[in-house]
């Protein structure tokens, strides 16, 4: 595939400098196509019937395989969820948390992580985003270290594994930034969280929990998918791996487009963009305080001076050309993908321009 060849999936760009994948990946044309032939399937024949059933569980199975290839984990490790939050929230409730123990997390997190932790009931213990600190931060107390592998305030990267194996503490990696935006593996660590509408474009309330070892973590919130067989008085015999933390249905449209869209990317997307965002950078230094140090990520986040980040975010957004505020720190956030090109962030730079 061509660089030409990948710009033409996504009819957005057409038009519009789509620059916010750190929120919603730009939709591609076979990824909608495949939700709209589903779609079209269910409005005419239907929803139910056995075949539709197994068919759906299909879809399940080989949606959960291509996840965990994506990321290097088995298949019996991955359960599909709506989002990391929901993923984070898995893990929160089903570790037994109890009070006085402690949790590590860091300043720069988001709130789909913060929140299953705030709401865990124990200590929370909050230090800056470096590996050296969050280290220190550590006690005969802490269960557990959470926090991003790639920060959604400055896209700056977490060596969680090295972390893990210098604390011998558990750690919950929220990949909502690096699933599909940087070279991701669960590898070294015991929970990675999966974005599936971010960076990998795909559909809506899309993504999947990695789980090391299923066993040691509780089923708190048991859905239909938990179980392989139960009983009258609600007991029941938990499935095998991690698809005992499923929550809920997907719709075929959804699984499908999820599907469509891991099928999308080609072999050079890490190095494409990578070289965006550090085009972005380059650009944007003369013109406003960037805060992202020059690693290989795909975001660039900047403090915009005068203007009030809202703002500039409105004012860009009619000049079409899409980024991200970020809520109470006085930032603007860009998200460079393996399909932004340079007249995308060109477009960026003569709208700061003004």
């Amino acid at each position: 595939m061509t660089f030409a060849d990948a710009r033409k999936l996504f009819p957005v760009l057409e038009t519009i400098a789509y620059l916010n994948a750190g929120t919603f990946g730009p939709l591609a044309e076979p990824v909608a196509r495949a939700q709209a032939e589903s779609l079209e399937h269910d409005l005419v024949r239907g929803r139910s019937g056995l075949d539709y059933f197994e068919e759906t569980m299909a879809l399940r199975a080989e949606l959960r395989g291509a996840f965990a290839s994506l990321v290097g984990a088995d298949v019996e490790q991955v359960a599909l969820t709506g989002s990391t939050s929901d993923g984070c929230a898995i893990v929160l409730r089903g570790l037994g948390l109890e009070p006085g123990d402690e949790i590590v997390t860091t300043t720069d997190e988001h709130f789909g992580l913060l929140g299953p932790v705030g709401a865990s009931g124990v200590t929370v213990v909050v230090v800056e985003p470096d590996p050296e600190a969050i280290l220190a931060a550590v006690s005969p107390r802490t269960r557990l270290i959470a926090t991003s592998q790639v920060l959604w305030t400055t896209g700056a990267v977490l060596p969680l594994a090295e972390v893990r194996e210098r604390s011998g503490v558990p750690v919950l990696a929220d990949g909502a930034q690096s699933v599909g935006a940087v070279p991701s593996t669960s590898a070294g660590v015991d929970f990675l969280t999966i974005s599936g509408q971010k960076w990998l474009c795909g559909p809506d309330a899309t993504g999947a929990l990695v789980v090391t070892d299923p066993a040691r973590l509780a089923v708190t919130s048991p859905s239909y998918f938990a179980q392989a067989s139960h009983r009258p008085d609600g007991t029941y015999e938990p499935q095998d791996g991690a698809r005992r933390f499923e929550a809920g249905w997907w719709s075929q449209a959804s699984l499908r487009g999820m599907l469509a869209a891991l099928e999308l990317r080609p072999a050079w997307w890490f190095e494409r963009a990578w070289d965006a965002a550090e085009r972005c950078r380059e650009l944007l230094l003369p013109r406003v305080e960037v805060l992202t140090p020059p690693v290989r990520s795909t975001l660039v986040a900047f403090r915009p001076g005068d203007e009030e980040p809202a703002a500039l975010v409105s004012r860009l957004f009619a000049a079409g050309v899409h980024v991200r505020e970020l809520p109470g720190r006085g930032l603007v956030r860009v998200s460079c993908g393996w399909w932004t090109s340079d007249e995308d962030l060109d477009r960026l730079a003569a709208a700061l321009d003004g």
